[in-house]
This record gives structure tokens, sequence and C-alpha cells, in this order.
């Protein structure tokens, strides 16, 4: 059974175990990736059948791919640094980015 995402594309975020923040930039509705992906990197085997999000960390270049147990709503409300942020959002308002529209 998959969840409902308790996070939206634009949300600023916090890693709880990492510590890190970042913006969702793409929410699956349960894991996408692949078995041998999940097996090296997913060590606390979170559930696949739960929302996985997207997220470009804050004061980096990288993006991570997130299962949403470890994720929590960041309280600094403050916009975050990564190169990507324009590809994705064009303008940051009221504590979150807005899609950019094609």
């Amino acid at each position: 059974m998959t969840s409902r995402a308790k996070f939206y594309i634009g949300q600023i975020v916090h890693h709880r175990r990492f510590g890190y923040r970042g913006v969702v930039a793409d929410v699956d509705p349960e894991f996408s990736g692949n078995d041998s992906w999940y097996d090296s990197v997913a060590r606390t085997r979170p559930p696949r059948n739960q929302p996985w999000y997207r997220v470009l960390v804050d004061g980096a270049e990288q993006e991570t791919y997130v299962a949403e147990r470890h994720l929590e709503p960041d309280c600094e409300s403050q916009p975050i640094s990564n190169p990507s942020v324009l590809r994705y959002f064009h303008t940051y308002e009221n504590g979150r980015y807005r899609l950019t529209t094609h």
C-alpha cells in the first residue's frame, strides 16, 4: 500500500539522520530505484512502498534520493544554495520554492 506524501515539491526539508537541509524537487509515491542501489545505499532499509523524495542539498551541488521517514519540515525558512534550484524553480517566496512552468 502506497502512502500519501507528507512533503511537497518546493518545500524545504531537513534530513533527520545526516542533518542537511534541502528543497524537495520531486516526489515518488514509492521507491523507484533499482535493487542494487537500494541494497548498497539504503542501509537502514526504509520502506519501499512509502514516498521517496529527490532533494537538492543546501550548500552543495548534490541531489539526494531520500525515504520519507528520514525527513522533517525545516524550521529555518531560509532559501537554499544549490546550482540546480533554477532548473526546477523560478522563485522563493513565503518559505517555499515555486515551480518553473514551461
